[in-house]
């Protein structure tokens, strides 16, 4: 593999963990994002010459805090000298634990928490993150918000120079503000993992990479606050992500659930997610991420798509509504109810969400509307509401899908 491949690979599944330590040892986004920048430069110069370090995060870190360093000393003649003495000193003081891994996740942690601070508007606290803590793009966090780009660009800026401003400290709150912040930092992390799941736009179905992280961020979470809620999350990525491989076909295109290989599905991550679940539930103290997994590990536990106990997984989604009464978990739910009563009855429920207005420009309600009308004979309005779903939808696995059901419809 040429080192550039190498080099890139690095760049996306570390540089997160780099600005991350670097915010924590300068203080600053900008700063840490131009001194990551800088640091992978320098990285694309000397790794040719003098091949990839052992600990290339370490390298890194120590290269991005050198490289910005340099960017104060040069601006010295616009800056009284003691205080660029002070910020160097205070700089070279906290290296000694760049070579600990564990200090360094501590830091993506502090980084969470700190784009996650009650100080901040709920929505900027997870645009934030996601585009700090985990380098979504702007266009990625905007569709997972439904929201035009430019707002959030707005969202993030603002958001950066609050922290700034306020002088928001960049650590991992006491145990006595955590639960109350807890609830925003679960919802960023399950964000980042839907993209991953199901990414936003692009030539592929999923981004291994952004899963993989959620799962990762959500232990690191369990491991230091282990509430229901935080285990109930981890148990719903690892159903869904137990489905990961039955989902595509080699060519990459889209499986749906009732026509998935299920000798495919990871049984590793089912038993630990299903474990997972029974210990949320065994406390008493579930909430929506609860009833999500379990709503999943009923799919998980099925051994064909027939043997689905869709009565039940309407039962939690009542429950879930109760809850947390959103459209698209309505949306989820008349689904449920097509399987158990029959697709007229999703299918009244399906447009009732979509005339209203509430679901209107999203893809899957009329993809979904779209399949209720195929299954019921209905092809003039299949072929119509797959059309809509069609141009609503961004990622191409799932507009090939489309195209296939639209072109399998009778003339």
């Amino acid at each position: 593999m040429p080192i550039s491949d190498t080099i890139e690979g690095i760049y996306r599944s570390e540089s997160r963990r780099v600005f991350a330590t670097l915010i924590r040892l300068l203080g600053d986004f900008d700063m840490a994002e131009e001194a990551l920048q800088e640091a992978f430069k320098a990285a694309i110069e000397q790794w040719p010459r003098d091949g990839i370090p052992d600990k290339p995060v370490p390298w890194l870190v120590s290269a991005g805090r050198f490289k910005a360093i340099d960017g104060i000393r040069r601006g010295a003649r616009f800056t009284a000298y003691d205080e660029v003495a002070e910020t160097i000193e205070a700089i070279a003081d906290d290296t000694p634990a760049l070579d600990d891994r564990e200090h360094v996740e501590d830091d993506r942690l502090r980084l969470i928490f700190t784009c996650c601070h009650p100080s901040l508007a709920p929505d900027a606290q997870i645009a934030l993150t996601l585009r700090e803590v985990c380098g979504l793009t702007t266009e990625e966090i905007a569709h997972a918000f439904l929201t035009p780009a430019t707002t959030l660009a707005q969202r993030i800026v603002r958001a950066k120079a609050k922290i700034r401003d306020a002088r928001i400290p960049y650590q991992i709150p006491g145990r006595d503000e955590l639960p109350a912040r807890l609830e925003t930092v679960l919802r960023v992390v399950y964000l980042v993992f839907n993209e991953g799941y199901s990414a936003s736009s692009g030539a592929t179905l999923t981004r291994h990479d952004l899963s993989q992280e959620a799962i990762r961020l959500a232990r690191l979470l369990l491991e230091l606050l282990p509430e229901p809620e935080v285990m109930s999350l981890l148990a719903l990525m690892l159903l869904h992500e137990s489905r990961r491989t039955a989902r595509s076909s080699v060519d990459g295109d889209l499986i749906p659930l009732d026509e998935q290989d299920r000798t495919l599905w990871n049984a590793v991550h089912i038993a630990e997610g299903s474990a997972l679940v029974e210990r949320a539930f065994a406390t008493g103290r579930f909430g929506t991420y609860a009833l999500q997994a379990a709503i999943s590990a009923i799919h998980a536990e099925a051994r064909h798509a027939d043997a689905t106990d869709w009565e039940q997984i309407v039962g939690l989604y009542d429950a879930l509504l109760r809850l947390e009464p959103t459209p698209v978990i309505e949306l989820n739910r008349a689904v449920a109810v097509a399987m158990h009563q029959g697709p007229a009855a999703g299918l009244a429920l399906v447009e009732k969400l979509i005339t209203g207005g509430q679901l209107q420009n999203y893809h899957l309600a009329h993809a979904a509307q779209a399949d209720l009308h195929r299954r019921l004979g209905h092809v003039a309005e299949a072929r119509a509401a797959y059309g809509r779903a069609l141009a609503l939808t961004r990622q191409e696995p799932e507009r090939r899908f489309l195209h296939r059901r639209l072109a399998d419809l009778p003339d």
